[in-house]
Protein backbone atom coordinates (compact mmCIF):
# COMPACT_ATOMS: atom_id res chain seq x y z
CA UNK A 1 0.00 0.00 0.00
CA UNK A 2 1.22 3.24 -1.04
CA UNK A 3 0.18 7.13 0.45
CA UNK A 4 -1.71 9.23 -2.30
CA UNK A 5 -4.19 12.07 -2.90
CA UNK A 6 -6.98 11.17 -3.91
CA UNK A 7 -10.14 12.76 -5.66
CA UNK A 8 -13.37 12.02 -5.29
CA UNK A 9 -16.90 13.04 -6.24
CA UNK A 10 -20.66 11.37 -5.09
CA UNK A 11 -23.52 13.60 -5.58
CA UNK A 12 -22.06 16.35 -7.26
CA UNK A 13 -19.22 16.92 -4.05
CA UNK A 14 -16.01 16.88 -5.02
CA UNK A 15 -13.63 15.58 -1.72
CA UNK A 16 -9.93 15.11 -1.60
CA UNK A 17 -8.80 13.08 1.12
CA UNK A 18 -5.25 10.93 1.64
CA UNK A 19 -5.48 7.58 1.46
CA UNK A 20 -3.70 4.29 1.28
CA UNK A 21 -3.81 2.50 -2.12
CA UNK A 22 -3.30 -0.79 -3.46
CA UNK A 23 -0.47 -0.78 -6.05
CA UNK A 24 -2.43 -3.13 -7.52
CA UNK A 25 -4.88 -0.22 -8.11
CA UNK A 26 -2.32 1.54 -10.62
CA UNK A 27 -3.90 2.26 -14.01
CA UNK A 28 -2.36 0.49 -17.18
CA UNK A 29 1.18 1.62 -18.06
CA UNK A 30 4.23 0.03 -18.85
CA UNK A 31 6.66 1.43 -16.41
CA UNK A 32 6.24 1.74 -12.73
CA UNK A 33 7.74 4.89 -10.88
CA UNK A 34 8.90 5.33 -7.11
CA UNK A 35 8.14 9.03 -6.41
CA UNK A 36 10.44 11.28 -5.33
CA UNK A 37 9.05 14.22 -5.38
CA UNK A 38 6.38 16.06 -7.41
CA UNK A 39 4.68 19.96 -7.24
CA UNK A 40 1.70 21.86 -6.28
CA UNK A 41 0.28 23.46 -9.20
CA UNK A 42 -2.56 26.12 -9.87
CA UNK A 43 -3.97 23.29 -12.87
CA UNK A 44 -3.48 20.26 -9.29
CA UNK A 45 -5.34 22.89 -6.94
CA UNK A 46 -7.99 23.37 -8.97
CA UNK A 47 -8.46 19.70 -9.52
CA UNK A 48 -8.34 19.51 -5.94
CA UNK A 49 -10.83 21.79 -4.70
CA UNK A 50 -13.41 21.99 -7.50
CA UNK A 51 -12.24 18.61 -9.58
CA UNK A 52 -13.82 20.25 -12.82
CA UNK A 53 -12.75 20.97 -15.43
CA UNK A 54 -9.39 19.83 -14.97
CA UNK A 55 -10.33 16.34 -13.74
CA UNK A 56 -12.01 14.31 -16.53
CA UNK A 57 -12.62 10.95 -14.71
CA UNK A 58 -12.86 10.03 -10.90
CA UNK A 59 -11.22 8.99 -8.47
CA UNK A 60 -8.65 10.45 -9.63
CA UNK A 61 -4.57 10.94 -8.44
CA UNK A 62 -3.71 14.89 -8.97
CA UNK A 63 -0.15 16.20 -9.62
CA UNK A 64 0.91 16.95 -13.11
CA UNK A 65 4.59 16.72 -12.24
CA UNK A 66 6.21 13.88 -11.00
CA UNK A 67 10.08 12.86 -10.58
CA UNK A 68 11.49 9.43 -9.08
CA UNK A 69 12.89 6.22 -9.91
CA UNK A 70 11.89 3.31 -11.72
CA UNK A 71 10.87 0.02 -9.90
CA UNK A 72 9.65 -1.77 -12.90
CA UNK A 73 9.57 -1.05 -17.05
CA UNK A 74 8.72 -3.27 -19.89
CA UNK A 75 9.95 -0.55 -21.68
CA UNK A 76 13.25 -1.10 -23.57
CA UNK A 77 14.21 2.82 -22.92
CA UNK A 78 13.71 2.76 -18.96
CA UNK A 79 15.17 0.14 -16.59
CA UNK A 80 14.63 0.00 -12.97
CA UNK A 81 16.42 2.51 -10.88
CA UNK A 82 16.90 4.94 -13.65
CA UNK A 83 16.12 8.66 -12.48
CA UNK A 84 13.03 9.54 -14.49
CA UNK A 85 10.52 12.72 -14.38
CA UNK A 86 7.16 13.54 -16.22
CA UNK A 87 4.78 16.44 -16.79
CA UNK A 88 1.86 16.91 -18.64
CA UNK A 89 0.66 14.00 -21.22
CA UNK A 90 -3.32 14.36 -19.01
CA UNK A 91 -1.71 13.32 -15.62
CA UNK A 92 -3.85 14.37 -12.82
CA UNK A 93 -6.73 14.62 -15.72
CA UNK A 94 -7.45 11.37 -17.44
CA UNK A 95 -4.45 9.56 -16.05
CA UNK A 96 -3.65 9.36 -11.97
CA UNK A 97 -0.80 11.50 -11.28
CA UNK A 98 2.05 12.42 -9.10
CA UNK A 99 0.69 13.30 -5.92
CA UNK A 100 1.41 10.09 -4.29
CA UNK A 101 3.98 7.28 -3.55
CA UNK A 102 3.90 5.53 -6.93
CA UNK A 103 2.65 5.98 -10.60
CA UNK A 104 2.19 3.54 -13.39
CA UNK A 105 2.72 5.26 -16.89
CA UNK A 106 3.50 4.80 -20.56
CA UNK A 107 6.99 5.00 -20.89
CA UNK A 108 7.00 7.44 -23.76
CA UNK A 109 5.50 9.81 -21.54
CA UNK A 110 9.11 9.81 -19.25
CA UNK A 111 12.26 11.84 -19.30
CA UNK A 112 15.59 10.60 -18.06
CA UNK A 113 15.61 13.38 -15.28
CA UNK A 114 18.36 16.05 -16.27
CA UNK A 115 21.83 15.64 -15.74
CA UNK A 116 22.86 18.42 -12.85
CA UNK A 117 19.83 18.49 -11.57
CA UNK A 118 18.16 16.65 -8.44
CA UNK A 119 14.82 15.23 -8.62
CA UNK A 120 14.26 17.99 -5.92
CA UNK A 121 15.34 20.64 -8.15
CA UNK A 122 13.49 19.04 -10.81
CA UNK A 123 10.57 19.17 -9.80
CA UNK A 124 10.68 22.77 -8.54
CA UNK A 125 10.86 23.78 -12.38
CA UNK A 126 8.43 21.44 -13.18
CA UNK A 127 5.50 21.87 -15.41
CA UNK A 128 6.21 25.64 -14.92
CA UNK A 129 9.46 26.21 -15.79
CA UNK A 130 9.12 23.61 -18.64
CA UNK A 131 6.43 26.09 -19.68
CA UNK A 132 8.67 28.76 -18.97
CA UNK A 133 11.27 27.40 -21.42
CA UNK A 134 8.85 26.86 -23.99
CA UNK A 135 7.74 30.23 -24.22
CA UNK A 136 11.46 31.43 -23.79
CA UNK A 137 12.31 29.16 -26.78
CA UNK A 138 8.98 30.40 -28.56
CA UNK A 139 10.45 34.04 -28.37
CA UNK A 140 13.67 33.05 -29.47
CA UNK A 141 11.98 31.20 -32.58
CA UNK A 142 10.78 34.53 -33.80
CA UNK A 143 14.45 36.09 -33.46
CA UNK A 144 14.27 37.47 -30.17
CA UNK A 145 18.01 38.16 -28.50
CA UNK A 146 18.91 40.34 -25.32
CA UNK A 147 20.04 42.81 -28.06
CA UNK A 148 16.53 43.39 -29.38
CA UNK A 149 15.04 45.27 -26.82
CA UNK A 150 13.37 44.93 -23.14
CA UNK A 151 11.02 41.58 -22.15
CA UNK A 152 7.22 42.15 -20.39
CA UNK A 153 6.73 39.03 -18.16
CA UNK A 154 2.95 39.14 -17.01
CA UNK A 155 1.61 37.29 -14.33
CA UNK A 156 5.44 37.46 -12.98
CA UNK A 157 4.04 35.96 -9.30
CA UNK A 158 3.57 32.79 -10.09
CA UNK A 159 5.85 29.72 -11.17
CA UNK A 160 5.61 29.97 -14.64
CA UNK A 161 6.01 34.12 -14.41
CA UNK A 162 8.84 34.08 -11.96
CA UNK A 163 10.65 30.44 -13.78
CA UNK A 164 10.11 33.04 -16.97
CA UNK A 165 12.03 36.47 -15.50
CA UNK A 166 14.69 34.04 -13.87
CA UNK A 167 15.35 32.48 -17.61
CA UNK A 168 15.10 35.74 -19.39
CA UNK A 169 17.59 37.94 -17.18
CA UNK A 170 20.21 34.41 -16.83
CA UNK A 171 20.15 34.74 -20.96
CA UNK A 172 20.97 38.40 -20.19
CA UNK A 173 17.30 39.99 -21.34
CA UNK A 174 16.09 43.04 -19.75
CA UNK A 175 12.85 42.01 -17.99
CA UNK A 176 10.14 44.01 -17.17
CA UNK A 177 7.36 42.36 -14.54
CA UNK A 178 3.94 42.74 -14.31
CA UNK A 179 1.89 41.83 -10.86
CA UNK A 180 -0.49 42.76 -8.89
CA UNK A 181 1.17 41.76 -6.23
CA UNK A 182 3.47 45.05 -5.13
CA UNK A 183 5.05 42.92 -2.06
CA UNK A 184 6.61 40.57 -4.08
CA UNK A 185 8.94 43.62 -5.81
CA UNK A 186 12.07 42.33 -3.56
CA UNK A 187 11.36 39.15 -4.65
CA UNK A 188 11.42 39.72 -8.58
CA UNK A 189 13.91 41.56 -8.54
CA UNK A 190 15.71 38.80 -7.10
CA UNK A 191 14.66 36.41 -9.83
CA UNK A 192 16.78 39.23 -11.97
CA UNK A 193 13.66 41.54 -12.84
CA UNK A 194 14.99 45.23 -14.22
CA UNK A 195 11.59 46.51 -12.86
CA UNK A 196 8.51 46.10 -11.07
CA UNK A 197 5.04 46.85 -13.12
CA UNK A 198 1.70 47.06 -11.95
CA UNK A 199 -1.03 45.03 -13.27
CA UNK A 200 -2.77 48.31 -14.70
CA UNK A 201 0.45 48.61 -16.83
CA UNK A 202 -1.58 46.07 -19.41
CA UNK A 203 -5.19 47.34 -18.53
CA UNK A 204 -6.83 48.49 -21.68
CA UNK A 205 -7.37 51.80 -22.94
CA UNK A 206 -9.30 50.98 -26.11
CA UNK A 207 -6.46 51.78 -28.31
CA UNK A 208 -5.84 49.63 -31.38
CA UNK A 209 -2.45 50.16 -30.59
CA UNK A 210 -0.28 51.27 -27.96
CA UNK A 211 3.38 52.56 -27.96
CA UNK A 212 5.88 49.82 -29.04
CA UNK A 213 7.53 49.47 -25.58
CA UNK A 214 8.24 45.84 -25.80
CA UNK A 215 10.67 43.83 -27.65
CA UNK A 216 8.52 40.77 -26.38
CA UNK A 217 6.70 39.53 -24.26
CA UNK A 218 5.42 36.30 -22.07
CA UNK A 219 1.96 36.39 -20.98
CA UNK A 220 0.04 33.47 -18.35
CA UNK A 221 -2.80 35.92 -17.87
CA UNK A 222 -4.68 36.01 -21.04
CA UNK A 223 -7.86 38.01 -22.21
CA UNK A 224 -7.75 42.18 -21.21
CA UNK A 225 -3.98 41.94 -20.38
CA UNK A 226 -3.20 39.40 -23.84
CA UNK A 227 -4.67 41.99 -25.72
CA UNK A 228 -2.56 45.03 -24.21
CA UNK A 229 0.47 42.97 -24.41
CA UNK A 230 -0.26 42.47 -28.09
CA UNK A 231 -0.54 46.57 -28.95
CA UNK A 232 2.68 47.34 -27.14
CA UNK A 233 5.02 45.20 -28.58
CA UNK A 234 7.63 46.91 -31.29
CA UNK A 235 8.14 45.56 -35.40
CA UNK A 236 8.55 41.85 -35.44
CA UNK A 237 8.44 41.26 -31.81
CA UNK A 238 7.00 38.06 -30.36
CA UNK A 239 4.44 37.23 -27.71
CA UNK A 240 4.02 33.83 -25.97
CA UNK A 241 0.77 33.11 -24.43
CA UNK A 242 0.41 29.77 -22.21
CA UNK A 243 -2.37 30.95 -19.51
CA UNK A 244 -6.62 31.65 -19.46
CA UNK A 245 -6.44 32.94 -16.10
CA UNK A 246 -7.62 36.34 -16.79
CA UNK A 247 -10.21 34.96 -19.65
CA UNK A 248 -10.93 33.00 -22.68
CA UNK A 249 -11.53 35.71 -25.28
CA UNK A 250 -9.17 37.88 -26.80
CA UNK A 251 -10.81 41.88 -27.44
CA UNK A 252 -7.73 42.27 -29.77
CA UNK A 253 -7.63 43.67 -33.31
CA UNK A 254 -5.56 42.76 -36.40
CA UNK A 255 -3.81 46.12 -35.84
CA UNK A 256 -0.61 44.76 -34.20
CA UNK A 257 -0.01 41.89 -36.79
CA UNK A 258 -0.58 43.32 -40.17
CA UNK A 259 0.95 47.19 -39.27
CA UNK A 260 3.97 45.85 -36.94
CA UNK A 261 4.27 42.21 -37.61
CA UNK A 262 4.26 40.71 -34.53
CA UNK A 263 3.62 36.97 -33.95
CA UNK A 264 1.72 35.86 -31.03
CA UNK A 265 2.34 32.46 -30.29
CA UNK A 266 0.20 29.25 -28.07
CA UNK A 267 2.26 27.58 -25.80
CA UNK A 268 1.07 24.17 -24.58
CA UNK A 269 2.92 21.87 -22.50
CA UNK A 270 1.14 19.19 -21.78
CA UNK A 271 1.10 17.06 -25.15
CA UNK A 272 4.76 19.04 -26.32
CA UNK A 273 6.46 16.55 -28.71
CA UNK A 274 9.20 14.29 -26.93
CA UNK A 275 11.91 16.05 -29.30
CA UNK A 276 10.89 19.45 -27.66
CA UNK A 277 10.75 18.48 -24.24
CA UNK A 278 13.91 16.85 -24.32
CA UNK A 279 15.57 20.14 -25.73
CA UNK A 280 13.79 21.97 -23.13
CA UNK A 281 15.01 20.07 -20.13
CA UNK A 282 18.68 20.35 -21.75
CA UNK A 283 17.99 23.47 -21.85
CA UNK A 284 16.47 24.00 -18.26
CA UNK A 285 19.88 22.00 -16.38
CA UNK A 286 21.94 24.33 -18.32
CA UNK A 287 19.97 28.25 -17.52
CA UNK A 288 18.81 27.71 -14.44
CA UNK A 289 20.47 29.33 -11.48
CA UNK A 290 20.45 27.50 -8.85
CA UNK A 291 20.34 29.98 -5.82
CA UNK A 292 17.88 32.21 -7.79
CA UNK A 293 15.55 28.63 -8.02
CA UNK A 294 16.27 28.31 -4.59
CA UNK A 295 14.99 31.44 -3.36
CA UNK A 296 11.69 30.34 -5.38
CA UNK A 297 10.98 26.97 -3.62
CA UNK A 298 8.63 26.10 -0.52
CA UNK A 299 8.53 22.29 0.74
CA UNK A 300 5.84 20.35 2.21
CA UNK A 301 4.57 16.59 2.72
CA UNK A 302 2.29 15.27 0.85
CA UNK A 303 -0.23 15.53 3.87
CA UNK A 304 0.06 19.33 3.70
CA UNK A 305 -0.99 19.76 0.14
CA UNK A 306 -4.44 19.96 0.54
CA UNK A 307 -4.26 23.14 2.79
CA UNK A 308 -2.04 24.73 0.10
CA UNK A 309 -4.19 24.03 -2.75
CA UNK A 310 -6.73 27.18 -1.72
CA UNK A 311 -3.88 29.84 -0.75
CA UNK A 312 -2.67 28.90 -4.46
CA UNK A 313 -6.11 29.95 -5.81
CA UNK A 314 -6.54 32.74 -3.61
CA UNK A 315 -2.65 33.96 -4.87
CA UNK A 316 -1.11 33.52 -1.60
CA UNK A 317 1.43 31.47 -2.44
CA UNK A 318 4.50 32.80 -4.87
CA UNK A 319 6.82 30.86 -6.71
CA UNK A 320 7.02 27.00 -6.52
CA UNK A 321 5.85 24.26 -4.25
CA UNK A 322 7.74 21.11 -4.01
CA UNK A 323 6.09 17.50 -2.34
CA UNK A 324 8.50 15.59 -0.66
CA UNK A 325 6.95 12.07 -0.64
CA UNK A 326 9.56 10.84 2.16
Amino acid sequence: MFDALMISRADGVVTTRLEQVDPAALPEGDVTVEIDHSSLNYKDALAMTRGAPVVRQFPMIPGIDLAGRVLHSDDPVHRPGDRVLATGWGLGERHWGGLARMARLPGRWLLPQPAGLTARQAMGIGTAGFTAMLCVMALEDGGLTPASGPVIVNGAGGGVGGMAIMLLAQLGYQVAAVTGRPQLHAYLTGLGAAEVLPRDTLSPTGKALETARWAGGIDVVGGEALATMCTSIQYGGTVAACGLAGGLTLPLTVAPFILRGIRLQGIDSVMCPRPRRMTAWTRLARDIDPMRLESMLHDAPLADAIGIAPRILAGHIRGRTVINMG
